[in-house]
């Protein structure tokens, strides 16, 4: 992980700019997961950053500023899923016609992705820290303000959900 690799300098030692370019990738690909939706993703990572850089002195290490990034970009992504009033599936099927994938992998990753995006909110943003940041349990609890208990029993309850809209989808 590049940030660990920066973990024994201090936060000032990097420029705001390296920063952003360092974990931009990060930052992005969190908030496009969550919302499926390019230029929403790229306005909440520009919203992100805009706040790093007014909070930037208050970081105490390199791993606090990677914290801190998922933390920002986990909230400011379901506020906006919020905002929108919408599920994100309408993103997905505006990213590409799911009428004609070019393989069954496409099809099935493009009806996985629906899956996940039909699950609410919190499930979701569990499954997405899980799976796609590959986080554990307690990692996941810190980014969401919730107890290990409780991501866990989250995280199993909406693999069950994923399960049965999966018999459901594959029976229709």
């Amino acid at each position: 992980m590049a940030s660990t690799s920066v973990a024994e300098s201090a936060p000032s030692a990097m420029s705001f700019e390296e920063l952003v370019e360092t974990h931009q990738a990060m930052v992005f690909s969190l908030a496009y997961h969550f919302l499926h939706d390019r230029a929403a993703a790229e306005e909440v990572a520009q919203d992100v950053f805009l706040q790093l850089y007014f909070h930037l002195e208050e970081m105490r290490s390199p791993l606090h500023i990677v914290f801190w990034l998922k933390k920002v970009t986990v909230n400011r992504s379901i506020d906006e899923a919020r905002r929108r009033h919408r599920r994100a599936e309408v993103g997905i099927e505006a990213a590409g016609d799911p009428a004609s994938p070019a393989d069954a992998d496409e099809r099935a990753n493009l009806s996985l992705r629906r899956l996940v995006a039909s699950l609410p909110e919190k499930q979701r943003m569990i499954i997405i820290l899980r799976y796609q940041e590959d986080l554990g349990p307690i990692e996941i609890g810190a980014l969401l303000d919730i107890s290990v208990n409780t991501v866990k029993s989250q995280l199993q309850r909406a693999l069950i959900l994923l399960r049965e809209k999966a018999g459901v989808e594959k029976r229709a």
